[in-house]
């Protein structure tokens, strides 16, 4: 039926005009269940890369680098310890001091794009989704180069390990952008190269991955530990207001 010929129906008539057919059709939702949930799917990933700047944003089981494998084990006992408990709370904040590292990363990035001007592109610019791929690179090798150059004459990383990876896409772009070397020079300028006795003082976020990991499992086992004293104590205190009575 047409749209007009609808609305003459409701307006004059006193029948129904519409089949039952036509009623459960127009009651259809527009996007099926599984394309919503494919968006919500897609979405949460976004936040999840954005959130944990993976160093290797292509590796999916993020086990491919230490501090990758070492936030994602954080993040997974995380969650299978009981919220609020005091295993949760030291893993939140061994978490969220990763993530504050590598976004304090970012952050230097960001500024030396927005003073060479990518003042509304500095955003897109250091957006590296799941999908990047080193085949898609136009530029791998300088980039490689330029990385390395980074990692050693500047302080624009703050760590002595090997420099995110994901970075490399983003060399890549300026290459492309013709603005990697005048990159290169900001970073040496801003971020000048520090001895490392000044970049442990200056660097209160610097993660010790090894000793990080060791935490790791010592709070796993003091997770179950507390969670037995708690339960001891529950049983103690019932026992105790049982002879109160």
């Amino acid at each position: 039926m047409g749209a007009a010929f609808k609305r003459f129906c409701a307006r004059f008539c006193c029948c129904c005009c519409f089949s039952d057919d036509e009623s459960e059709e127009e009651k259809e939702p527009l996007i099926s269940p599984d394309t919503l949930e494919y968006f919500d799917r897609e979405a949460k990933k976004r936040r999840e890369q954005e959130q944990n700047l993976w160093s290797e944003p292509g590796d999916p089981s993020h086990s491919e680098r230490d501090d990758d494998r070492i936030l994602y084990n954080l993040i997974q006992n995380r969650n299978q310890t009981r919220r609020g408990s005091l295993a949760h709370r030291r893993l939140s904040v061994d978490i969220e001091g990763m993530r504050d590292l590598r976004r304090e990363v970012r952050d230097k990035w960001k500024m030396i794009l927005e003073n060479l001007g990518f003042m509304a592109e500095a955003e897109s610019l250091l957006t590296v989704s799941a999908s990047a791929s080193y085949d898609r690179m136009k530029n791998a090798s300088a980039s490689r180069t330029l990385l390395h150059t980074l990692h050693s004459e500047t302080s624009i990383f703050n760590t002595r390990e090997a420099p995110p990876e994901r970075y490399l896409f983003i060399l890549d772009r300026l290459i492309y952008l013709d603005a990697a070397e005048d990159f290169l020079a900001k970073a040496r300028r801003f971020y000048p190269k520090r001895d490392a006795d000044d970049e442990d003082e200056d660097n209160p976020l610097a993660v010790n991955l090894p000793l990080l990991l060791a935490r790791v499992n010592r709070t796993m086992n003091r997770e179950g530990s507390d969670d037995e004293d708690e339960r001891l104590d529950e049983e103690d205190g019932s026992g105790r207001e049982e002879d109160n009575f």
